[in-house]
């Protein structure tokens, strides 16, 4: 089984763009292209926060016509950038998106149960994990301490060496690690936010972040951090269930030329199944 992960879409109104400069609404399409042509196709797709740039509805009506080629199931976690209502308003037929005060949810039909935090603070960038919040975690995790899990929310729980970035912490993973560290079934906790692909150990498991769908965060490490975006190569992640262990590839959503034997240096045709789609 394939799930894959967009994260920091940052959709903007018809004609407008992200930070002045970006247009990230092409690059979102470009996403669901890639997507729908995986082999094998995805069993599922998160998108994991910043769906939206400032929550207005038109950005969420927007962002919900240019999901609706998608192939597959996808499910939505809110962001910093995100707002609740407007969300769920523009989603009617997401009603997990409904289940409670906070978009928090499960997805059971899958061989690797998901479990969805919200970590959005209204009108603040940093991230929040409440006592509420975490009881909810608790009790879900509880309900079935043995099957196959993965975390998904926006906000990371580890620090990445970016001065700026990390001030925009997430509040109460303190207590999300005791909670996850009672529980050997977790494979991992799937984060955004970053615009990065980024790995630490967590909680006995393993914590990433998604790189954006468009621009990227600038790698910028130490005293001497800025906060800054580059016009890298957008990305996805795929993480692929083989019974056993979730194993996570990061792919680049630009074509690029290849393949090509590694033999001979001759163009190819790949012919079978990939977790990395067909040839172009």
């Amino acid at each position: 089984m394939l799930i894959a992960q967009i994260s920091d879409i940052h959709i903007r109104e018809d004609g407008q763009r992200c930070c002045g400069w970006v247009d990230t609404a092409p690059f979102l399409a470009k996403a669901v292209d890639k997507l729908n042509a995986l082999r094998p196709s995805p069993s599922a797709v998160v998108v994991t926060g910043d769906l939206v740039d400032s929550g207005s509805p038109a950005e969420y009506a927007r962002l919900h016509a240019l999901l609706a080629p998608l192939a597959m199931p996808y499910y939505l976690v809110v962001g910093n950038h995100d707002r609740r209502e407007p969300l769920r308003a523009a989603f009617p037929d997401h009603a997990h998106l409904r289940s409670g005060p906070f978009v928090q949810y499960t997805i059971d039909e899958l061989p690797v149960r998901l479990v969805v935090l919200d970590t959005n603070i209204p009108g603040q960038h940093a991230g929040e994990l409440c006592g509420e919040r975490l009881d909810w975690l608790e009790r879900r995790l509880a309900e079935q301490p043995n099957r196959p899990t993965a975390i998904f929310m926006h906000h990371p729980p580890f620090k990445t060496g970016n001065i700026p970035l990390d001030r925009l912490d997430l509040s109460g993973k303190e207590r999300l690690a005791a909670i996850v560290s009672k529980f050997r079934n977790i494979h991992g906790v799937f984060c955004g936010h970053l615009h990065r692909a980024i790995q630490a150990r967590f909680a006995g498991t393993i914590a990433m972040t998604c790189p954006s769908t468009a621009h990227q965060v600038h790698l910028s490490l130490g005293e001497s951090s800025i906060m800054a975006f580059d016009m890298e190569p957008p990305a996805c992640q795929l993480h692929w269930w083989d019974g056993h262990s979730l194993v996570t590839h990061t792919a680049f959503i630009e074509r690029f030329d290849g393949p090509f034997s590694v033999q001979t240096g001759e163009r190819i045709e790949i012919r079978t199944d990939s977790i990395h789609g067909r040839a172009p």
